[in-house]
Parts: structure tokens; C-alpha cells; sequence
């Protein structure tokens, strides 16, 4: 697979439309490969494959909804490999902690929180729709979306709460990382006037966000 030419985020909102259609034609999918806590040891895939089963047509809706209109901001700005890394670790993640909870779940909605909570991070200040009707900044659209969640652990309504809260977690703490790590390459060559072949790689490697 070439990064450099093709979306990630474009291809995982396919696999996921892709899934659902055979979830639709094979009943029998849902429940051989969505997370039920009591297998995730001894069919640890379960951990990757129920982040692209979904519940329902909304469900699968709001969620490539998120994915490609926030992830594929966030693919830009961190580059199509970290995308992956902080996607998966969010909602692999999400999963281990959230399956101490939930005897089942599916859904990439860990996974998401943790892409939005990243950009949280990165654009703060990056103006959104609440609800598709209430401006207001993304940090404060994050902090409404994480106080729902914990009220909804404590008012259960079949969302997984605690999975969100845990990928918005991830996400933020790679987001910091990344903020940190770009601040301190920009020290490092904030003196020079003239980069060499090797500092304009390192810049595309690690610098870029």
C-alpha cells in the first residue's frame, strides 16, 4: 500500500460500509466476530475485527460520519502511519479496559473518540457544529461529549461509555506527545538557516502535525 496516495481514512470507512453489508447477508458475522469479553483471550482478534461491526444503520452512520470528516483532518495533519497507530491503539485499547464492563460490544466508536480527542488536542480551537446546530470550539465540544459519557455510566443506555472515554484518553495522550514532540523540533532547529537532506527527513518523519 502506497501512504503517500491513498486516504487511510477512506479505506477504513470502506471496510466498515463493507462489513455491514455482510453483516446484513451473513447474520451469523455479528456474533463470531464482535467483542464478547468471556473470548477476547482465547480469540484475541476479536479486539481488531468488532471495531468494523456495527449495531444498526445509525450506528454505522454517525460513526463514517466522524471518521471521515474529523479523521481525515487528522490524516493530514499527522500523516496516514500515526493515523493508523493512534485509530488502533485507541480502540484496541478501548476495548481491553470497556470488556471489564460489557460482556459484548462493537463499534468503532473507540477507536473514533480517540481520532477526535487527537484533534482535540492539535485544533483546539477548530469551530464545529454541536449537534449540527450549536457552534462552539472542538475542546468544548470534547469536554460535552466526555461529560455525557460519564453520565451515561451511570445511566446506561446500550452505549458503550466507558469505551469512549478510554479511546478519547489514548487519543489525547497522543496527542500531547505529538504537540511536545513537534515544540522540541522546532527548538532544535529554531538557529538554523538552512536545513540539510537529513533534517528535512526527520521533518516529514517526525515533525509533521
Amino acid at each position: 500500500m502506497n501512504f503517500n496516495k491513498r486516504s487511510v481514512v477512506s479505506i477504513l470507512a470502506g471496510i466498515n460500509v463493507a462489513a455491514f453489508l455482510l453483516q446484513l447477508m451473513i447474520p451469523s458475522l455479528t456474533a463470531n466476530f464482535m467483542l464478547l469479553s468471556s473470548d477476547m483471550f482465547t480469540r484475541p482478534w476479536i479486539l481488531i475485527t468488532h471495531m468494523f461491526m456495527h449495531g444498526g444503520f445509525a450506528h454505522l452512520l454517525f460513526n463514517m460520519y466522524a471518521l471521515v470528516l474529523f479523521g481525515g483532518i487528522v490524516e493530514r495533519r499527522i500523516g496516514p502511519k500515526k493515523f493508523l497507530l493512534v485509530y488502533f491503539a485507541s480502540g484496541i485499547i478501548a476495548a481491553l479496559v470497556s470488556s471489564q464492563f460489557y460482556n459484548a460490544a462493537l463499534g468503532a466508536s473507540g477507536a473514533i473518540m480517540g481520532i477526535l480527542a487527537t484533534l482535540i488536542v492539535l485544533m483546539p480551537n477548530l469551530r464545529v457544529l454541536f449537534f449540527f446546530a450549536i457552534p462552539m470550539p472542538f475542546w468544548v465540544a470534547g469536554v460535552v461529549w466526555a461529560l455525557m459519557d460519564i453520565g451515561g455510566i451511570f445511566f446506561p443506555s446500550g452505549v458503550g461509555n466507558i469505551a469512549h472515554l478510554v479511546g478519547m484518553a489514548v487519543g489525547f495522550a497522543y496527542g500531547i506527545y505529538l504537540k511536545r514532540q513537534h515544540r522540541s523540533f522546532n527548538r532544535s532547529f529554531s538557529g538554523k538557516t538552512h536545513l540539510s537532506e537529513k533534517d528535512m527527513k526527520d521533518y516529514f518523519s517526525r515533525g509533521r502535525i
